[in-house]
């Protein structure tokens, strides 16, 4: 019985890859006709994505065809999960970012926000791409029921700042962790041998102290990271920097609410504000909103199928969206205390 079982199961893998293989080769035949699309002003790039649309307009393509782009950031931003497109998730946001800023038929973006943060790195190149996008045509956040620390950093980058007022957002600070397992080491009776070639190489080793100088030079590193933020939120918020270091820039969550009376965000409001803002600053009236969405390819299925357990267990499936990032020690990150143990 469980040989027949087992046949059934590998018929039936490889059906699904032989469907798989010809809907991937359909989608790259499909795609290569439209490497290059006609907008008036100039041609648009080869997209990565499909552009399904998520909320029709009053607009005809007669009159323009102009659109307004969907871009969602949602859980721990990060470089370490794997994308649809490119090597990381967060270089599928990239790709989707460039797609909208190059394509002449879009004339602003929505960019919605989820997320408590994530690491230093990852969000400042985000938040570099959002700034970049925003030079060429609007950019209006809509944050979702959190915003905060890298997720607020990216959303200073945003032409208009919509909030719930149940949003919890700010959490302007910066953090770094490591685990010291020095005493449990003790009651076990281990001991853990280092040989290094400096006397910073081990800073993180949990299994000791670390020293005063240690200490000062970590908090050097959180304190430049933590002026650049606060920097950045001062000079896009228009706010001064000093009464930031002084009040709401001290690491807290706020409200969507009191974020609008700090003047971290421009208006409350959600998707549907932020979509007619969009419409209004891209001068589209009426236009469709659209959202990105990675085509289904061989190499993903098989990286699915891959991670399946020989006997037992759970596989947990995600085909295009973002699964939350696990915190690394020895990273910096722009991270809510909602996620910091």
């Amino acid at each position: 019985m469980s040989e027949k079982r087992s046949g059934c199961v590998t018929s039936i893998l490889v059906v699904v890859l032989v469907i798989s293989g010809v809907l991937n080769l359909a989608l790259i035949l499909a795609g290569s006709a439209k490497l290059v699309r006609g907008t008036g002003a100039g041609v648009r790039r080869s997209a990565s994505f499909h552009e399904p649309v998520v909320k029709s307009g009053e607009a005809l393509e007669g009159e323009g065809g102009k659109r307004v782009a969907v871009i969602s950031i949602r859980g721990v931003i990060n470089s370490a999960e794997p994308g649809s497109v490119g090597e990381s998730a967060l270089e599928d946001t990239l790709e989707e970012i460039a797609q909208a800023r190059t394509d002449d038929t879009v004339a602003a973006v929505v960019l919605r926000i989820d997320s408590p943060g994530g690491e230093v790195t990852a969000s400042d190149i985000l938040y570099r791409a959002v700034r970049q996008l925003r030079e060429k045509k609007p950019v209006v956040v809509s944050m979702d029921s959190v915003a905060a620390s890298g997720g607020y950093y990216v959303a200073c980058a945003g032409t208009h700042v919509f909030a719930h007022e149940t949003t919890l957002t700010a959490s302007i600070g910066v953090i770094m962790q490591a685990l010291n397992y020095q005493h449990l080491l003790g009651k076990v009776g281990l001991e853990v041998v280092t040989f290094k070639s400096g006397a910073f190489k081990d800073m993180l080793n949990g299994a000791r102290e670390l020293t005063e100088a240690e200490r000062e030079y970590v908090q050097g590193m959180i304190n430049q990271s933590y002026d650049r933020f606060v920097g950045i939120v001062a000079r896009e918020r228009r706010l001064e920097e000093g009464l930031l270091r002084k009040g709401v820039a001290d690491g807290r969550i706020v409200s969507g609410r009191d974020a609008l009376s700090a003047g971290l965000v421009d208006e409350i409001g959600g998707f549907e504000e932020a979509l007619e803002k969009a419409r209004a600053l891209g001068k589209a009236p009426g236009a469709a909103a659209i959202r990105y969405t990675a085509p289904m390819a061989l190499g993903r299925l098989l990286r699915f199928l891959n991670q399946a357990p020989a006997k037992g267990g759970k596989v947990e499936v995600d085909f295009g969206g973002r699964l939350q990032g696990k915190l690394e020690n020895g990273r910096i990150y722009y991270l809510s205390s909602l996620l910091v143990p």
